[in-house]
């Protein structure tokens, strides 16, 4: 473990899932306390599953003010909202279908529209529910998301920031149409670091055996974010977690805790 990446090792995927539920409850508690409002970017992949599978459920006294929540996605594959693909698919089948959150208070990226169009427009939701109509994400309450929940993947990449990728070192735009991935490699629409890094906190969730050499790559080898795209999240304001389970810590340093 670094001093800017604190990481929290859990014994397995079962645990990684409740913890990260705990965690996106209490954050969810904490900004309504203090705003209002919840302003949440989801994550898609197998590892938060269980996680919003938890949150439906209400398991373990887990309880959120879903009309005071508003959700987001990192990002999303450029598909129809009922593809099997479909990020927003995923976490609607597993969350938003069992809470009592209204449909206006659920922005998904429309995967199935034209790619550029498609983040064009994502962008427009976002600034309009942040209130900074243009320039970057601004330095105070309630004009960033509360919560990024990210993955990360087999060559270092999280949400579709994907090695060499145009939109590692982009300054301006909040979201932007990417062609990568090797699951196939399709267009994706993803948000960029300065959006993410506005933040005011950042949980990576990281699960299995098959992550632990990147997870190593990615918290103690060379800094190379053009590379290991993962490396390109350092929040500027917030706070960065990397919640993983025991396999994927298996090759990590000893300071990890």
């Amino acid at each position: 473990m670094t001093a800017d990446r604190p990481v929290e090792v859990v014994p397995d995927a079962d645990a990684l899932a409740e913890a990260a539920a705990r965690r996106f409850a209490a954050a969810a508690e904490s900004a309504i306390r203090a705003r209002g409002r919840f302003v949440v970017a989801l994550s898609g992949g197998n590892t938060p599953r269980g996680a919003y599978q938890r949150l439906a459920q209400g398991r373990s006294g887990l309880t959120v003010a879903w009309p005071q929540v508003q959700v987001c996605w990192g990002d999303e594959r450029c598909v129809p909202p009922d593809h099997a693909e479909s990020d927003y698919r995923m976490a609607r089948e597993t969350l938003l279908d069992h809470v009592g959150i209204p449909p206006a208070n659920v922005h998904r990226i429309r995967g199935e529209d034209d790619p550029a169009a498609a983040a064009r427009a994502y962008e427009a939701v976002l600034r309009a529910l942040c209130e900074t109509p243009a320039g970057p994400p601004r330095a105070v309450p309630g004009a960033s998301f509360d919560l990024v929940l990210l993955g990360l993947g087999p060559e270092g990449h999280t949400a579709s920031l994907f090695p060499a990728s145009g939109a590692l070192t982009e300054g301006s735009r909040w979201v932007m149409a990417e062609y990568g991935g090797t699951d196939p490699r399709v267009w994706r629409i993803t948000l960029t670091p300065p959006v993410i890094n506005a933040a005011g906190e950042v949980l990576f969730l990281v699960s299995g055996r098959a992550k632990a050499a990147i997870l190593r790559r990615v918290l103690e080898g060379p800094r190379l974010p053009r590379e290991l795209p993962a490396q390109a999240i350092a929040p500027s304001r917030g706070r960065l977690r990397w919640l993983v389970d025991q396999a994927a810590a298996a090759e990590l340093g000893v300071g990890a805790s």
